[in-house]
């Protein structure tokens, strides 16, 4: 179940009561047919506020319907995202209107480092080299595409449905028209991480009802998670050296692009993983130490008012022989995902085999800490109330006796940057 922003409103005014009403019309619809009715006048309601910029409606509304309608919060939530990273455009043409449509895909690069992980303006060249790579292996015949000449962090993406709508309908344009992007002038600066995600942003014109990529194409449906896995494949072996000149002195790997709030969703989880190999990493080469010579502390964390509900872990590092936490990860949950495990109906589509293979997170850190060498790992079963540094507002970590204390590498080490995933 996805999570609210923590922003809520007591008071709705009567745009946000129209969306609470058509959302849980939907969620009563007794057929198809009504229900795609209401949804078509959810959408053309979500379109006018979103074009409009009224977020703060679609946010009071959402926080409503999360307290009280976890159904129609769910329908709502797809509806919003839906609406914001896709578009239809009508054009004229010798007298007849065609119509199109527009999905903003993002393509995650996963990256991690001892050092620094670039982001910012793409060359125009090289823009225009992974532009040729995405059309030959990831899109249809018959598509347009545009793609924001920046390479993208995390905080440098759109923050609310609003903005996603704008950018949507921007390079929906530059993409159907065929005309050129700027890259932005300033954009915000970036926490510095060992494992990050950046993202090339994109957005691909059809005919309306014509597919979008190759997997969608008559030819290729039987077997498309075959197609798909071949354009994966095909995208990283021809992109991944370019993009490789923008990330200098990273690893990198290139997920599957897709549409946007997926794409997000997925890089978020897979970022985890890495996070542990690159701080271990980090630390057995400044330090000069071996794996083994670590201790993992992993304790959860949640808000106050969160009857008791985790939604972090927290990673720290300490030196096997002392209870000084010199380094630290945060894993978030998302999603379905809970300190129990994601619920059984969420692996109905992996089939009953799924059921005996199903690991907590909890599971997860510890079997991907054993992975990168670290086998002194001690669980705190308590949960902590989230808190960070009031100076740097770094978050902190539980050490091996429970205190929540700031990570601190030794004063010894050589100089560089403190991170914290």
């Amino acid at each position: 179940m996805r999570r609210p922003s923590k922003d809520p409103s007591n008071k709705l005014s009567a745009e946000s009561q129209r969306l609470v009403s058509i959302s849980q019309a939907i969620v009563q619809a007794a057929s198809r047919l009504e229900e795609r009715t209401w949804e078509r006048q959810l959408d053309a309601h979500l379109q006018k506020l979103l074009k409009s910029g009224h977020q703060d409606t679609v946010d009071s509304t959402l926080n409503l319907l999360f307290k009280e309608d976890l159904n129609a919060y769910d329908i709502l939530m797809e509806g919003v995202e839906a609406v914001s990273e896709s578009s239809i455009m009508v054009d004229q043409k010798d007298g007849a209107e065609l119509s199109y449509q527009a999905l903003l895909v993002a393509a995650p690069v996963l990256a991690w480092t001892r050092f620094s992980i670039a982001s910012g303006a793409i060359p125009a060249e090289l823009v225009a080299t992974l532009t040729a790579h995405f059309a030959a292996h990831l899109l249809a015949e018959g598509t347009q595409v545009a793609m924001a000449p920046t390479l993208f962090a995390i905080d440098q993406l759109p923050r609310t449905h609003a903005e996603t709508y704008s950018m949507t309908h921007k390079l929906a344009q530059a993409a159907h028209k065929g005309t050129a992007l700027k890259a932005a002038a300033k954009p915000p600066e970036t926490a510095p991480f060992l494992a990050d995600t950046r993202y090339l942003m994109l957005a691909v014109v059809a005919p309306l009802g014509a597919p979008l990529f190759r997997w969608q194409e008559p030819q290729h449906q039987i077997n498309f998670m075959a197609e798909r896995a071949n354009a994966l494949e095909q995208w990283q072996t021809q992109a991944t050296p370019n993009i490789a000149r923008l990330l200098p002195g990273c690893g990198i790997e290139l997920l599957l692009p897709e549409a946007y709030y997926v794409a997000c969703r997925e890089a978020d989880k897979l970022i985890r993983p890495v996070s542990i190999r690159a701080a271990v990493h980090y630390l057995t080469n400044t330090l000069a130490v071996e794996p083994s010579d670590l201790r993992a502390v992993i304790a959860g964390f949640g808000e106050e008012s969160a009857d008791g509900e985790i939604d972090e872990y927290r990673v720290a590092f300490t030196l096997r022989q002392t209870p000084d936490v010199i380094y630290g990860i945060v894993w978030p949950l998302y999603g379905q995902e809970d300190e129990d495990g994601t619920p059984v109906e969420g692996l109905v589509n992996a089939g009953i085999d799924a059921l005996a293979e199903q690991k907590t997170p909890l599971d997860e850190i510890v079997a991907h800490l054993n992975e990168a060498g670290i086998t002194h790992i001690k669980r705190h079963n308590e949960r902590f109330v989230a808190e960070y540094c009031d100076d740097c507002g770094a978050p902190l970590f539980a050490d091996p006796v429970s205190e929540l204390v700031h990570a601190e590498m030794p004063e010894d080490t050589p100089a560089g940057g403190e991170h914290f995933h």
